[in-house]
């Protein structure tokens, strides 16, 4: 099992109330890739009742990522940042992350030594080696020097979710999360740090967020009218109420989100009779086939 160290321990004892996700890369802006990472992130936050208040993505360029870092790390509770954290020139999301908070980079002992083990041999590379200096060993040393405060605990600045991989996830000012941008490893290493935050989630057994789906025949602007005026009448539960068109589907949807599920399995029998419609459990289950010529 990788080691769960207590966040608060010299970290940041905040409830986590609060998300946000950057995504950093040129390739992103320039559409050589596409983010899944941010959708990945979304979905976990809603599944442990985290509220995702911003996705920004921005390019590989220093003062971008300082700005943006600073601004989230102080108006959200947790943070995480995707991409940048490579071993090329354009890999600057930690030196930005450092100089955002006035920190230093150091060589973290630990993530060098599970480097060096679990790093596969390059066939590329047949003559690297450790034990010598080299462009490529200074290459690859650049993704394990950190952001460091001294005046925190250490372990709580460099996490290890997963015991199979070398890759630390770093930790800025007690609630920036460095993730790589590899869809593979930003899903594995997000997942993992699920046992170091439960102690910090509004709802610690995890049951996280509800969402009811009604599907309806309804045009919105037929049930618009209704949904605003129950919309105003559950606010002060919690609840958001949305509205959906889906662009060449007979069926619209109709969504309830909140955390009180009993509250709003009383909202459904309501807004079924409301919107002429029915509930579904995924968006799109009741299309119908498209007629044959």
């Amino acid at each position: 099992m990788a080691s769960t160290t207590n966040l608060t321990l010299g970290g940041d004892p905040r409830t986590i109330h609060t998300a946000a996700c950057l995504i950093i890369g040129d390739e992103v802006l320039g559409g050589k890739t596409v983010d899944t990472n941010s959708a990945y992130m979304a979905k976990w936050c809603f599944s442990l009742g985290v509220n995702l208040k911003r996705v920004e993505t921005i390019e590989d360029d220093e003062s971008e990522i300082i700005e943006a870092v600073q601004r989230m790390s102080n108006r959200y509770d947790f943070v995480v940042t995707s991409g940048g954290i490579g071993p090329t020139h354009d890999d600057i999301t930690y030196q930005s992350i450092a100089k955002a908070f006035g920190l230093p980079l150091k060589l973290h002992a630990e993530a060098y030594e599970r480097m060096k083990k679990l790093s596969k041999p390059n066939r590329l590379q047949p003559g690297f080696s450790w034990d010598v200096d080299s462009p490529a060993k200074t290459a690859r040393l650049r993704m394990v020097e950190l952001p460091i405060d001294e005046s925190r605990d250490l372990a709580s600045q460099a996490l290890f979710p997963r015991d199979e991989l070398w890759v630390p996830v770093s930790v800025v000012n007690g609630n920036v999360h460095i993730l790589p941008g590899v869809p593979r490893l930003f899903e594995s290493l997000l997942e993992g740090l699920k046992p170091f935050i439960t102690d910090r989630l509004v709802d610690p057994e995890g049951k996280g967020i509800c969402r009811v789906i009604i599907s309806t025949p309804m045009p919105e602007s037929e049930v618009a009218g209704y949904l605003t005026e129950l919309a105003g009448r559950v606010a002060a539960k919690g609840v958001k109420v949305g509205s959906y068109p889906r662009w060449g589907k007979k069926n619209n949807s109709v969504t309830l989100v909140g955390r009180d599920r009993d509250y709003l399995e009383s909202l459904v029998p309501e807004v079924v009779a409301n919107v002429k419609g029915k509930r579904i459990s995924v968006e799109g289950e009741d299309d119908e086939p498209e007629t044959q010529q």
